[in-house]
């Protein structure tokens, strides 16, 4: 399996090194100030990653496209610690469109 710090690497190099934050307002990219509903963003890639030995390693990057040609990040946990008690981030994230692609 891939090391979680190798594929922010080469997400880093592909030009996906912004992280994308949701709030209540939305979801903007760190540094920008536009701020994107679902509609207006794509997951193009999914990767997981599963501890070996600690549940507590379990988290997931989602590769994201911005429907104006912005790119970045979502890391999360899942499982036990997961963002999804944050009260924006899973309605959020579940209304974003899925269309992965294998070039990532």
């Amino acid at each position: 399996m891939t090391p979680l710090s190798v594929v922010m690497e080469r997400l880093r190099e592909k030009g996906y090194g912004r992280e994308l934050i949701i709030n209540k307002e939305g979801a903007y990219f760190e540094g920008q100030s536009t701020i994107y509903q679902p509609s207006s963003l794509t997951i193009v890639k999914v990767y997981r990653f599963e501890g070996e030995s600690d549940p507590a390693d379990m988290s997931v990057i989602y590769a994201i496209h911005a429907d104006d040609g912005q790119v970045g990040y979502l890391l999360n946990a899942y499982g036990t610690y997961s963002d999804r008690d944050h009260p924006f981030y899973e309605d959020f994230i579940r209304n974003v469109q899925v269309d992965e692609q294998t070039d990532l």
